[in-house]
């Protein structure tokens, strides 16, 4: 079963990242220690797309051995 949008950005909060938001649905989000910004697209009780899943994951990965 997908994850939910909130369950994203919940992971994404714990990390460390910080977010903007942007228009409609969507939110901006960095961590220092990881360059590139990346968007998360959807309303919080969404299901989240396997391909956001996996950025999500891949993000929190990079700054966790970055460390």
């Amino acid at each position: 079963m997908p994850k939910k949008i909130r369950e994203l950005k919940s992971m994404l909060k714990k990390a460390g990242f910080n977010w903007k938001p942007g228009r409609g649905s969507h939110t901006t989000w960095w961590h220092a220690r990881r360059p590139q910004r990346f968007t998360v697209a959807g309303n919080d009780g969404d299901d989240a797309k396997p391909y956001l899943e996996r950025e999500v994951e891949r993000a929190i990965r990079e700054v966790e051995e970055s460390q």
